[in-house]
């Protein structure tokens, strides 16, 4: 499948290489290396998942993109179940559709991205409630994107939104191609919360007022460009917390530890778009000096963290969810 080539001025999309989440993988799941003994394997599919949240039945929820499906996962024995189709898919060959999932007052969101009219889609770039096992949208972010444009160069005028959270009531979401963090109401309104230069805002995550969030970083996505940092939107800015995760697409937080989510390498001249190679993936926890730790690595293109007790649950780009136990390696007390 394509990606994005056939837009007009693609090397900006350096600085957007979150496509490479959504874009279909030149390697198949037959060339990731065997996990080692610190990974457990809770599930797998066929499907092309991005974005995960914890339900409030302490059950995992993970978007398919490919599908257009919502599925709950039982983190315990990996039973899967589609819990909400019919959501929009793929705007443009190989990219876009359900991209996370949120829960607000017990009701699941998730974000839908690369749908619209601008990429050849006849969807709406925004956040859709979950309504039985179907779907409506509440805010089209792709319109306000539109009307909106970034101050930093951009081909794709709705965005690129990556990966949201509820917060004091709304929802704050991440575009990693605009560069911007937005502020989302149930009501459908739209803001721009804080706005970044070429830092390709991907995961984010909460507790309490606080917020943490991840860079990716322009390609080559070299490890200093991979940075977790706290959202200050007071300032509508990023205060360093640390760096070294290479293409960083995810943040979670567990006591008094923030984990990042590594996607791995890009191969050598990779354009933009291109998956990480298989097996470059790795899960790091910030050290109280600003260094990441290693946790575990070897993992396969991941693309979300959540943390149900002292287990990280990672979901993969190609519908895997591994389990890392975090008492083993000395975090999360």
């Amino acid at each position: 499948m394509r990606s994005l080539p056939r837009y007009r001025g693609l090397a900006l999309l350096a600085s957007v290489s979150v496509v490479l989440l959504l874009a279909a993988s030149s390697a198949s799941a037959h060339d990731a290396p065997p996990h080692d003994d610190a990974v457990r394997v809770v599930a797998s599919g066929p499907g092309l998942t991005v974005g995960s949240a914890v339900g409030p039945d302490g059950a995992l929820y993970v978007t398919d993109a490919s599908a257009g499906t919502l599925v709950r996962v039982d983190p315990r024995t990996g039973r899967s179940l589609v819990v909400a189709d019919g959501l929009p898919v793929q705007g443009a060959p190989g990219v876009g559709g359900p991209m996370d999932v949120a829960f607000l007052d017990g009701t699941a969101y998730v974000l839908v991205t690369f749908v619209g009219p601008d990429v050849g889609g006849t969807g709406i770039n925004g956040i859709y409630r979950i309504d039985g096992h179907g779907a409506t949208p509440i805010a089209d972010i792709g319109a306000f994107a539109t009307a909106n444009p970034p101050a930093t160069d951009y081909v794709v005028p709705s965005g690129l939104q990556f990966a949201f959270i509820a917060y004091r009531g709304a929802f704050l979401v991440t575009d990693g191609h605009h560069n911007r963090v937005y502020r989302v109401t149930t009501s459908g309104e739209v803001s721009v919360a804080a706005a970044f230069a070429d830092d390709v805002p991907t995961g984010i995550t909460s507790r309490g007022r606080t917020v943490w969030m991840t860079f990716a970083g322009p390609v080559p996505h070299l490890p200093e460009s991979g940075r977790v940092v706290r959202l200050d939107l007071a300032s509508q800015s990023a205060v360093p917390i640390a760096s070294g995760a290479r293409l960083a697409v995810d943040v979670a937080v567990k006591g008094s530890d923030l984990y990042v989510l590594s996607q791995g390498q890009l191969p050598a001249g990779a354009e933009p778009g291109t998956p990480a190679l298989p097996g470059t993936g790795a899960l790091y926890r910030v050290a109280g000096d600003g260094t990441m730790r290693l946790v575990v690595d070897g993992l396969d293109r991941p693309t979300s963290l959540q943390i149900i007790g002292r287990t990280a649950y990672i979901v993969t780009l190609d519908g895997e969810i591994d389990a890392v136990s975090l008492a083993r390696h000395g975090g999360s007390h």
